[in-house]
């Protein structure tokens, strides 16, 4: 709900942007009346990030080592109910989290009971791995307002690191790491570290021992696991990170991952649920008139998927949503589709009603299937050294 359906009353569309209703499943049905009610009451910051500098002593360049955001920000407000997965990948990461910190407050002792709170997430390119990142950075800052008051997540440029001239990048790394430490210093502040494509700095050392990397590799990946170690004895420190190639990590580094966690392409379900919000979104901004109901995927598998009058538009949206799974369509992708649809194969210069929606829909999949499937047989010459 947005301040725009507080009509009624002044006050709140005065001073309450939005009400959120947070989405926790149950194996059984719950009644309201059975259930404590949590409120959080937050404000979004609205300065965006602040980018952290370091100059590269070898060569006097200065490049962007970190972006620093203060959570919750408002360029991350939805993104965590926009994010759709088959499994409970949300839930688990977030209850991984919290029980960690948990810990971390009783004072668990990590020598005995494992626990470096770093998070590992892999899987394809365009899979939502970043977006997850941030969303479940915004949503502890959220979630656990009361016992940290702040938040930062530090967003690490992890190829940034890596120096021109190969022998300041161990060094890059613990001095950034020191930056990320003295952050961590304010207890009541609650620090998220996301290193994306942690590949870049956690690059095998046995390629590098083959003469395949550069040494100054194991410097760079030896000077990672130390800052780790380091960091973990911070119990309100967090380290978010993500990988398109899990096979090119170090092992120590995967090994010290409390949470691995598969992030793969949609499930037919999963681009059901990520159609059916672009559908919602475009009936509510008018781009799709006039606004009509597209069935959540469990109420058309209790109807056996049926077709009526009234689900006949759900059932052809389903169809697309199973071309695309079939084909191993991304996230990403998927969420680019509705604006190719209306851009090139919509109607124009006309309301655009739900069914012919759709129909584009399935045009601009086949249509990025085709182009998929050319880019791939333009780029086999070159992958096979041709």
């Amino acid at each position: 709900m947005n301040n725009s359906e507080f009509d009624d009353n002044d006050e709140l569309k005065e001073h309450i942007a939005s009400i959120n209703f947070c989405d926790v499943n149950h194996d059984t049905d719950v009644s309201i009346t059975d259930v404590e009610l949590v409120y959080h009451v937050y404000k979004l910051d609205t300065f965006g990030a602040e980018t952290d500098t370091m100059t590269d002593a070898s060569t006097g360049e200065e490049f962007a080592a970190a972006d620093v955001w203060a959570l919750p920000a408002q360029e991350f407000h939805g993104l965590w109910e926009s994010l759709v997965y088959d499994s409970k990948l949300k839930e688990d990461t977030v209850r991984f989290v919290e029980t960690a910190l948990e810990f971390a407050d009783r004072g668990v002792d990590p020598h005995i009971i494992g626990c470096n709170r770093v998070v590992l997430l892999h899987g394809p390119p365009g899979t939502g791995k970043t977006s997850l990142c941030r969303a479940l950075a915004q949503k502890l800052a959220v979630r656990l307002g009361d016992r940290f008051p702040r938040a930062r997540l530090i967003e690490i440029n992890a190829h940034g690191l890596f120096s021109k001239w190969f022998a300041e990048s161990g060094k890059l790394v613990a001095r950034l790491f020191e930056r990320v430490t003295e952050i961590v210093a304010d207890r009541r502040l609650l620090a998220c570290v996301l290193v994306d494509e942690v590949e870049s700095l956690a690059a095998a050392r046995r390629a590098a021992l083959a003469g395949l990397e550069p040494t100054d590799s194991i410097r760079a990946v030896n000077a990672l696991l130390t800052q780790l170690d380091r960091l973990r004895r911070q119990p309100n420190a967090l380290v978010l990170t993500t990988s398109n190639v899990t096979g090119a990590i170090d092992v120590a580094f995967v090994d010290r991952a409390d949470l691995k966690r598969h992030v793969g392409t949609p499930s037919a379900r999963a681009a059901y649920e990520i159609l059916r919000g672009c559908c919602t979104e475009l009936m509510v901004r008018g781009s799709v008139t006039p606004r009509e109901r597209v069935f959540a995927i469990n109420v058309l598998e209790g109807a056996r998927f049926a077709e009526s009058e009234g689900s006949r538009a759900s059932l052809r949206l389903w169809a697309v949503a199973r071309e695309a799974a079939t084909a191993g369509v991304s996230g990403r992708a998927l969420r680019r589709l509705p604006l190719l649809a209306v851009a090139l194969h919509a109607p124009r210069g006309l309301a655009l009603s739900l069914e012919q929606f759709v129909e584009a829909l399935r045009a601009a999949l086949l249509a990025h299937l085709a182009d998929a499937a050319a880019l791939a047989e333009d780029c086999a010459p070159i992958a096979n050294g041709h």
